[in-house]
């Protein structure tokens, strides 16, 4: 079965609509999931976590190599729940990380912003300027996030299989339009897609294995072959290849390793 990952801004509606997507498919509805996790593995409470998505990317910078733990954690967090099937995700990242995948049907949800900044208005008590202000930044912020994070732009309609503009259509005629799509040809997992996502998942589980160790490796892994992907390398490559087989001693699938060191380059 398909998996559906739906990115949407704040007061769009897309949780709602992922929450209903999911209860009709019988589908497992995630997203905070991964988020409790994360803040769990940098030792920070939850909500400081979620701020910093909303909040630039400050919060991250706080730690050495912030950046590329969150991103190695959340890829791998992501993928071991998508490699399960039948989950509707709603969030950040979903659609980043889950490119090439022809059984993940990849949606963006938007709403008027007149719309939005009534319902931050009656949600939160506050006056339409103080709402139209948090939510202009709130946005800002998101597509800083990503554009920092992914490199990204969230509002590129070229990340996505479908983008779904409720106003016209309601939040009941979304889902029904991603239920049918659920059920297409198109969609359905393959022996193929399947092998795509694996190696994925198993790329990001290596990569988080070595993340402590080298914070700057990016790992792919295709046919019992990991490559390795050195950024900044500082140490002789002996030495690298001697930790990297014993941090990855454990992944039995991983019949070969290919390293690929770029060296750190300074300026005179």
């Amino acid at each position: 079965m398909p998996v559906i990952t739906i990115s949407r801004g704040t007061y769009s509606k897309g949780k709602r609509i992922a929450e209903k997507l999911a209860a009709k498919l019988g589908y497992e509805c995630i997203s905070r999931d991964i988020l409790l996790e994360a803040s769990e593995t940098f030792n920070i409470p939850e909500i400081q976590l979620v701020r910093a998505l909303h909040d630039a990317p400050s919060v991250l910078e706080r730690f050495t190599y912030g950046k590329e733990r969150y991103i190695a954690f959340i890829r791998e967090a992501l993928l071991e729940h998508i490699q399960k099937d039948n989950i509707v995700y709603h969030g950040l990242a979903g659609h980043f990380f889950l490119q090439g995948i022809s059984h993940v049907i990849k949606v963006r949800i938007i709403s008027n912003f007149e719309d939005r900044i009534k319902e931050e208005m009656k949600r939160e008590n506050i006056s339409e300027t103080k709402a139209r202000y948090i939510l202009k930044k709130d946005d800002g912020e998101r597509r800083k996030w990503s554009l920092y994070n992914y490199g990204i732009d969230t509002s590129d309609a070229n990340l996505y299989d479908l983008v779904i503009h409720v106003d016209t259509l309601t939040e009941d005629d979304a889902v029904e339009i991603l239920f049918d799509m659920a059920g297409r040809q198109c969609f359905k997992t393959t022996s193929e897609s399947k092998t795509i996502l694996n190696d994925l998942v198993l790329g990001a589980k290596a990569q988080l294995a070595l993340i402590e160790k080298f914070p700057m490796v990016e790992v792919t892994y295709k046919e019992g072959i990991a490559y390795l992907n050195f950024k900044k390398v500082t140490t002789d490559s002996g030495k690298i290849t001697h930790q990297v087989y014993d941090l990855l001693k454990n992944f039995d699938e991983i019949k070969q390793i290919r390293t690929n060191l770029i060296p750190e380059v300074g300026f005179e």
